[in-house]
């Protein structure tokens, strides 16, 4: 017996510019029914990273590209609805990659039951590739110690805003450069931070040498371009710099100049490094437990945008280039 359910295919590459309505195309799929070792999934929620605009234009080559009518790639939770002796059983739920569509035929390759304490969502934001992101990125790359001064940029989102927590944890300053007021109050009085620099405001330079009077022991970069160079601007002796994304470049598709204040981490000793997350995938297990131990004792704290509607999975996109969103953006469908 075939299902019948809507897709979101890819109708457009966005370069050089930032993602339009027509990129994607709504349409209905008749899906067979699971052969062996099948299973038929109903997906209820998805996630979204922005790293999703870099996977549509094709110039991540550490995912396979992307072809005009492919289903719009991207993480969701879903429910086994029928297992023709698949990995899991009817019932179950499920995460990973599922891309854009109400209901898919897999395998199980690749996705992981949901088995935690937290809600369910919990696997696509803290737990998920955001918090593991900012985990690896912080202690395998950063390797911050006990008095360092962390500096993240996008510390109001879902990313940033974990990677400053886990700073606190390992006993460091933070400091986290967001935009507008009330992102940066929430920094300080809900995240944790020591310290928020509103870049809206003007002056980013001068705050950070405000907020890190001796200077920035570990950098961790969520925005590049000018932010970054400001960054660079302030680094201490010896200091890492830890690139995770670049969203100044999402809008226009175009690499960020390279920082005109680079060459301090020669002054510095300083080095910079960009990471893979998928690079520790073998770790991701006892690292998620961790993660879940912080938010369970108190000290790890983490927001969700939850949008509604199937049909609002482009809009919902979107938020995370217009700074819409408030924590990890997800769409209940």
């Amino acid at each position: 017996m075939t299902t019948t359910t809507r897709q979101w295919l890819l109708n457009g590459h966005p370069r050089g510019r930032g993602i339009a309505e027509d990129d994607f195309k709504l349409v209905d799929t008749e899906l067979p029914s699971p052969g062996e070792g099948e299973m038929l999934l109903k997906t209820h929620y998805l996630g979204f990273d922005p790293a999703q605009k870099g996977w549509m234009e094709n110039i991540a080559d550490y995912v396979a590209p992307m072809n005009i009518g492919d289903v719009m790639r991207g993480s969701g939770i879903c429910e086994v609805v029928e297992s023709n002796g698949g990995k899991f059983a009817a019932g179950d739920m499920v995460f990973g990659t599922t891309g854009w569509t109400e209901h898919l035929v897999h395998n199980g390759e690749g996705l992981t039951k949901v088995e935690t304490s937290l809600s369910p969502t919990a696997v696509l934001s803290v737990l998920g590739t955001t918090g593991l992101t900012a985990y690896c990125g912080l202690f395998k790359v950063g390797k911050p110690v006990a008095g360092d001064t962390v500096l993240v940029s996008g510390a109001a989102g879902a990313t940033g805003s974990v990677v400053g927590q886990l700073a606190k944890i390992a006993g460091c300053r933070a400091v986290g450069i967001a935009g507008g007021p009330k992102k940066c109050e929430w920094l300080v009085k809900e995240a944790g931070y020591d310290a928020a620099i509103d870049y809206k405001a003007g002056g980013v330079k001068e705050q950070i040498k405000e907020h890190c009077p001796r200077g920035v022991d570990v950098i961790y970069d969520n925005v590049g371009g000018s932010i970054l160079n400001d960054m660079l601007a302030n680094i201490a002796t010896n200091a890492r710099v830890v690139i995770c994304g670049g969203i100044s470049r999402y809008e226009t598709g175009q690499l960020p100049a390279g920082p005109e204040n680079y060459f301090n981490l020669v002054f510095r000793r300083g080095t910079m490094a960009g990471f893979i997350v998928l690079d520790w995938a073998g770790e991701f297990p006892g690292i998620r437990k961790r993660l879940e131990g912080f938010v369970n004792d108190g000290s790890l704290k983490y927001q969700e945008d939850i949008q509604q509607g199937f049909e609002n999975a482009p809009d919902t996109l979107q938020r995370l280039f217009s700074g819409k969103n408030r924590g990890k953006q997800l769409l209940k469908l």
